[in-house]
């Protein structure tokens, strides 16, 4: 497999996102900063229209049909529904946006499309919030990077 597809895979994953791809095809692969910061934003934004859209019937159905689903949909549903509630949830769009552009676990874009979901933020407009807090984290991650930091 090619690095650049390595790159784009490890960002659209919901562990690394851009905190994991960046670093990887800065350090790991010697990629350029553009192809990187490129690769990593779309590979990270590339499940978030799916998970926007259909995270609520897959979730339901998935359910039903495992005991295993099920259990980790009830803990991540529960762990970001924490997570995002109260000082993020009062700040409305905003908040969702301050929210995936913290570059830690537990925060990013796939976990801002599935408190879009549970808060009932419109899709186009969930998309928009996200998409930003993407370019945001992938300043700050791209800045820490340049810094000699590795984020992970």
């Amino acid at each position: 497999m090619p690095n650049w597809l390595k790159v784009l895979f490890t960002a659209a994953l919901p562990i690394s996102e851009l905190r994991g791809a960046i670093p990887l095809g800065l350090f790991v692969f010697k990629m350029g900063y553009w192809e990187t910061i490129m690769l990593s934003v779309i590979g990270n934004l590339l499940p978030i229209l799916p998970l926007i859209y259909f995270l609520k019937y897959g979730q339901k159905w998935l359910s039903q049909h495992s005991i295993l689903f099920q259990k980790f949909f009830n803990w991540w549903f529960k762990k970001t529904e924490k997570a995002f509630n109260g000082k993020y949830q009062s700040w409305g769009k905003l908040g969702l946006i301050i929210f995936v552009a913290i570059p830690l676990p537990m925060t990013g874009a796939w976990t801002g499309a599935l408190a879009s979901v549970l808060f009932n933020i419109k899709p186009k407009e969930a998309f928009s919030c996200i998409t930003l807090g993407v370019l945001i984290a992938c300043a700050i991650v791209v800045s820490l990077c340049s810094l000699g930091y590795l984020i992970i």
